[in-house]
C-alpha cells in the first residue's frame, strides 16, 4: 500500500481500511465464500464526504452563485468522468483488488470501478485520518482543479436550459472535424437547434468541443435577446 499512501500523502493508522477501500465487490465474492468485505459502504460514506466538503467550498467560494448554479458545478465535479480522472492521476487502477473475470474485462480501467474507489478511499482517509484529512486530499485532488473541469463542463447544462425556456426545440450536437494524431487530436463540434448551426466548438475530447460549442452559442444567442 506505501506506494499509493505516497501518492495520498498520507500513512493509515489502520492499512485495512486502505485495502478494503481497494477491494472490488467480484473480488470479495470469489473469497471466503463472500464473507470478505468490499468497498461498496465505504463508498456510501466517500460521496457523502466528498458532496459536503465541494459544497461547502463552493458556498464560500463563489457567494453571489444561486442554488441551481452551485448544484450544477458541484455535480460536474463529483461526477464519474471527473472521479475517474482522479483515480488516474493516483494510479489507482493498478491498485484496486478485482475478481478474475473483472480483471479480464478491463475493470482497472471502467470510469465507473476507479470512481467507487477514489469515493471509498475518501472514506477510508476520513475514517483513519478525520474530516481534515479527507479534506485535504479533496482540496489537492478535486477542488485544484474547478477552474478547468467544473465551470467548462457546465456549458451544455446551461445552453439546454436557455433552449428549453421555449417549448419544441430540436437541440443536437454533430461532429465536423477530427484533426491531428491519436494522442493529441482536435475536434470540432457543431450544435444545432432546430436544424441550423448556432454554435461551434474545439477541444481534445469530444465532450470538451461540445461544451465549447454550447458556450459559443448561448453567448451568441443571449447577445441577441
Amino acid at each position: 500500500m506505501h506506494p499509493l499512501e505516497d501518492v495520498l500523502g498520507y500513512r493509515f493508522e489502520k492499512p485495512a481500511l486502505l485495502e478494503r477501500a481497494l477491494t472490488h465487490s467480484s473480488y470479495a465474492n470469489e473469497r471466503l465464500g463472500g464473507a470478505l468485505e468490499c468497498n461498496e459502504r465505504l463508498e456510501f460514506l466517500g460521496d457523502a464526504v466528498l458532496g459536503m466538503v465541494v459544497a461547502d467550498h463552493l458556498y464560500r467560494e463563489h457567494p453571489d452563485l444561486p442554488e441551481g448554479d452551485l448544484t450544477r458545478l458541484r455535480a460536474s465535479m463529483v461526477c464519474e468522468e471527473a472521479l475517474a480522472a482522479v483515480a488516474k492521476s493516483w494510479g489507482l487502477g493498478e491498485h484496486l483488488r478485482l475478481g478474475h473475470g473483472e480483471a479480464l474485462n478491463g475493470g482497472q480501467e471502467r470510469a465507473s470501478i476507479l470512481a467507487d474507489a477514489v469515493e471509498a478511499v475518501l472514506a477510508a482517509l476520513y475514517l483513519d485520518g478525520g474530516i481534515a484529512q479527507a479534506r485535504r486530499t479533496i482540496r489537492d485532488a478535486v477542488l485544484s482543479h474547478e477552474a478547468s473541469t467544473g465551470r467548462t463542463r457546465d456549458h451544455k447544462t446551461a445552453f439546454q436550459e436557455f433552449v428549453q425556456q421555449e417549448n419544441g426545440h430540436v437541440l443536437t450536437y454533430e461532429l465536423l472535424s477530427a484533426q491531428g494524431p491519436d494522442h493529441q487530436k482536435t475536434f470540432t463540434m457543431a450544435v444545432f437547434l432546430d436544424g441550423q448551426q448556432v454554435g461551434q466548438g474545439d477541444g481534445h475530447s469530444k465532450k470538451e468541443a461540445e461544451q465549447m460549442a454550447a458556450k459559443a452559442a448561448l453567448e451568441s444567442l443571449c447577445a441577441t435577446k
